[in-house]
């Protein structure tokens, strides 16, 4: 039977609707890497943190449609920085670190495996033109400590990404996000500078990244699914 791998995260993650494009999800571009051997069921939604994703009942649905041997990918953190809003944040101490864990409990107990994803990085960089470590707080950091201590599978796709902003430099990464000029665009005719958001081609490149870290990923748990990856572009350059 083919495994399905849902994505349960935020609008980094999410499918993007006619009036939000060029707009891109990197969870958009996942199926081509699997061909038909993996059926992928993006799930994310836009503005989503760990918690209102549980409070709106997205998680429960996920689980009403998983079955053994499927994959949970997991990636949050974004919007759970979000301390103006009660409804979306988690400390990322306490609150996020159990909210993670009940999606890999929820996973594990239905015969699947959890998959923990870091935060994709904000293109953040400072005055000196580095980047900023803190780019989703201490997010990331949180996620790979869970993954430590309840044995969950990690792609760090925080640092993936930021090597790669790094590796194209201050304005170059620019096209990988949502930066437009006025009237480039009909659907944003007052032009956008947004460094959270990925154009098309970011979004690319970030599924790509996904990609590589599955499979140079060592955990036991990802074994099956790097063999059923249909083929692996390695250069992020392009």
């Amino acid at each position: 039977m083919t495994p399905t791998l849902f994505i349960a995260g935020d609008s980094t993650a999410a499918i993007k609707g006619a009036g939000e494009k060029p707009m891109t999800g990197w969870g958009e571009y996942l199926q081509g890497y699997f061909g038909i051997s993996v059926r992928i069921e993006n799930r994310a939604i836009n503005g989503r943190s760990t918690k209102s994703f549980i409070t709106d009942g997205r998680l429960e649905d996920i689980l009403k449609d998983f079955k053994a041997g499927d994959y949970l990918f997991i990636q949050f953190g974004h919007n759970d920085e979000k301390k103006e809003d009660p409804l979306r944040y988690t400390d990322p101490d306490t609150e996020y670190r159990r909210n993670l864990i009940q999606y890999i409990e929820a996973a594990r107990q239905l015969g699947g495996t959890p998959v923990l994803l870091t935060s994709v990085s904000r293109r953040r960089f400072n005055s000196d033109g580095e980047l900023d470590p803190l780019a989703v707080g201490a997010y990331p950091e949180a996620m790979k400590q869970v993954a430590e201590e309840t044995q969950t599978p990690l792609l760090d796709i925080f640092a993936a990404s930021q090597v790669l902003y790094r590796s194209l430099g201050v304005e170059e990464s620019k096209n990988l996000f949502m930066h437009l000029p006025e009237k480039a665009h009909p659907n944003y005719p007052n032009g956008v500078m947004d460094d959270t958001h990925f154009s098309d081609q970011g979004a690319q490149h970030i599924a790509r990244l996904v990609v590589q870290a599955i499979e140079q990923s060592t955990a036991l748990p990802l074994t099956d699914l790097q063999q059923l990856l249909q083929g692996v572009i390695t250069d992020v350059s392009n």
